[in-house]
């Protein structure tokens, strides 16, 4: 694919342009010589009996309408990128345009956010029209992975519980929208042992959340859990620090039972939380993470 975007290809595009535009006004100027035949001048085309197909030429207005059509598009060229990598005299493209839209609609939002950048989180759940903001920017950017009631669903996590990878508080979740976040569990078949001490550990942590687990089983496996504890902790409670779930409780992001659990040890995972610094402003940002945490806190906002 690389060979698309080389000076060639764009050199080819602009001849191609080029040439169409003149073959176009010679087609014109070749149709507006032609005259009406003083004798016979259909095409030979009979339909219905006696409808014929007559040979004129195209109408004057008609042909006018073309030449302006291609002086329109010469002119066009001339300002906007179309001729290969051309970028016109203008210097327009669609990113800057978008841009500049992003920047006029951020400058007249900033009064709006400006009461809101000094309060924390906890007055912010306490003010209507912050939280509206906050709704709707959680439904336009978040909504997608994490549902629109932030519940999640398999893979994507429950904003509504007390159950925080990180550290759950306002400033950590600010953090994570701007600067995105990666989770990751690394493929521990090879370390725990055979695909029966794979089994053994899947069981042992069921048994440390009071799951359904195979008790025998379990019992073999709290021995190879301790390849598991330098991340999860050897009480299996998880690690904020690092981003390590809590096993002792019955919250599953990617699937419950042992067979849920045996591909995470084998296969691993890698989860990836996208930045949004680039498509919301620190503003806005500061709103929806109040937003979210309150999600979990169940705080009555004023008014509702």
């Amino acid at each position: 694919m690389s060979d698309f975007v080389n000076s060639g290809w764009a050199l080819y595009v602009a001849g191609v342009t080029i040439i169409g535009l003149v073959f176009c006004l010679v087609l014109l100027v070749i149709a507006s010589r032609r005259k009406v035949m003083a004798n016979d001048n259909t095409t030979g085309h009979v339909w219905d009996e006696d409808l014929r197909e007559l040979n004129n030429p195209l109408p004057r207005w008609w042909m006018w309408l073309f030449v302006i059509t291609v002086a329109f598009a010469a002119v066009y060229l001339a300002f906007y990128p179309g001729l290969g990598s051309n970028k016109g005299s203008l210097g327009w493209t669609s990113v800057g345009q978008y841009e500049a839209e992003q920047d006029k609609a951020r400058a007249a939002m900033t009064p709006v956010y400006a009461r809101f950048t000094a309060m924390k989180a906890e007055q912010l759940v306490q003010d209507t029209t912050a939280m509206g903001i906050g709704g709707r920017l959680f439904l336009n950017n978040c909504a997608q992975c994490h549902g629109s009631d932030g519940r999640g669903s398999k893979g994507f996590p429950n904003l509504t519980d007390q159950d925080w990878l990180g550290a759950g508080t306002p400033e950590y979740i600010e953090k994570t929208i701007t600067e995105g976040r990666v989770g990751m569990m690394p493929t521990m078949a090879a370390a725990v042992g055979s695909a029966d001490d794979v089994k053994n550990v899947a069981n042992y942590v069921l048994s440390l959340s009071s799951s359904a687990h195979n008790s025998v089983a379990a019992q073999l496996g709290k021995e190879k859990f301790t390849v598991c504890a330098a991340c999860h902790g050897p009480d299996g409670k998880g690690n904020p620090a690092l981003g390590a779930p809590n096993l002792t409780d019955k919250i599953w992001l990617h699937g419950w039972g042992e067979a849920a659990v045996v591909a995470m040890v084998t296969n691993g995972k890698t989860n990836v939380m996208p930045a949004q610094g680039r498509l919301l402003t620190p503003d806005q940002i500061h709103v929806l993470a109040a937003y979210v945490w309150n999600l979990s806190q169940g705080t009555k906002v004023a008014g509702q």
